[in-house]
């Protein structure tokens, strides 16, 4: 193997190039980003950019003379277009680059919002782009109508709020984060933001999106704002790849160790739904410390082959910062109870588990962040439900 192409210059890519020279992949390295930027640091766009805390080009992880340095090619702003296996290339920028091992990190995008109206004035937040023009909106408006109360969603709500602005968040489900963090804990979150001055309306279907400034709901209500912003969730990037022969389904179908269908095809990151050995299901994440751990195990796996490989048993860790409150979940939400085993929910400063059947498979934090990581060491190894409230009782987790 002498030739690796990484299709993505994201997060993922990025990690995964530095895995292959740290393991000692001394041939060549192509790395092909869709965007002009480099690789960046997504989790500050919807927090510290938006509010002028840190400027965008601040996010960008490298600078050109870092890639020289590793001795990677990098092929910013010409996306691939076409994978064919057979002849083992990848079409970037109207050239056919060959590889003998390939990298899949293309990740996602934002969710277009499809009602009427949508297609223009409504703003979406996933790129570097993105962040600025959204900022530069922010810093005319007085009012903001956000459209889905996701992570991204609640995190431009909390920024809008520090911005001395005006919030609204509508939500198509009856509770804020129900898929993420279940239905309990999701009414917690959407106390959150309430406290925090920003209005909640769930339940609320949109219809269409007036002017770019008001946003209509199916029961005729209207709710007025001066800028809107859609955070509806995020599409595996894998329409490049029809034809390819790789499977899709939401995200690029990959087994227990990140191979996806070819010996030569490794994939990491929000592209990615593989079958997850700690869990016992399939499964897709769309977070950045899933995108740091895959990508350097399917670099390590690429270069050792199928059958010297390892499973990836991710545990689903990931954060968010709302409001000053610093909140973390690791696991799963497929639970038989949720308890909080520390702390007040009322506070807002507390530690939740999920039980299923005697063993602990998720965690959530508000303000609770070394219990929360030590919570995500025992998901990680199975511990069983007894041993987790023990640690908890003993102070073990805290401690």
């Amino acid at each position: 193997m002498r030739r690796i192409v990484i299709v993505g210059a994201g997060l993922a890519g990025l990690r995964a190039t530095e895995a292959l020279r740290r393991l000692g992949f001394d041939g060549s390295i192509t790395l092909i980003g869709a965007e002009e930027a480099g690789p960046y640091d997504r989790p500050p766009l919807s927090k510290e950019v938006l509010i002028g805390r840190k400027a965008a080009g601040e996010t960008i992880y490298r600078h050109a003379d870092y890639y020289d340095d590793l001795r990677v090619c990098l092929r910013l702003g010409r996306p691939a277009t076409a994978l064919d296996l057979k002849s083992r290339t990848v079409r970037s920028g109207g050239r056919d680059l060959p590889f003998d091992g390939l990298l899949l990190t293309t990740g996602s995008a934002a969710r277009p919002l499809t009602v009427d109206g949508a297609s223009t004035g409504v703003y979406l937040l996933r790129t570097l782009d993105d962040a600025i023009a959204l900022r530069a909106g922010l810093a005319e408006c007085r009012h903001v109508v956000i459209i889905g109360a996701g992570f991204i969603g609640s995190e431009v709500a909390s920024s809008a709020r520090a911005l001395g602005l005006e919030a609204t968040l509508v939500e198509a489900e009856p509770v804020p984060l129900s898929r993420v963090v279940g239905a309990r804990i999701g009414k917690i979150c959407a106390a959150l933001h309430r406290e925090n001055g920003t209005r909640v309306v769930c339940g609320a279907e949109v219809v269409a999106v007036e002017g770019g400034r008001r946003v209509r709901l199916a029961d005729g209500r209207v709710l007025e704002g001066d800028l809107v912003v859609a955070g509806i969730g995020a599409v595996p990037r894998t329409g490049w790849l029809a034809g390819s022969g790789l499977t899709t389904d939401d995200g690029l179908v990959c087994d227990a160790y990140l191979n996806a269908g070819h010996p030569s095809v490794y994939a990491a990151g929000d592209l990615v739904r593989w079958f997850n050995p700690l869990f016992g299901t399939r499964m897709r994440t769309e977070q950045w410390t899933n995108a740091v751990e895959q990508s350097r195990q399917a670099a390590a796996s690429l270069l050792a082959g199928p059958a010297q490989g390892r499973p990836y048993a991710g545990s689903n860790y990931f954060w968010s910062d709302q409001y000053g409150t610093r909140i973390q979940f690791a696991g799963v939400t497929d639970a038989d109870e949720i308890r909080v085993v520390n702390g007040s929910s009322s506070e807002f400063e507390f530690l939740a588990y999920y039980r299923r059947g005697d063993r602990l498979v998720g965690a959530f934090a508000m303000d609770n962040a070394l219990p929360l990581i030590r919570s995500k060491l025992l998901i990680e190894r199975s511990a069983r439900w007894d041993e987790a409230l023990a640690s908890v009782e003993s102070g073990e987790i805290f401690g």
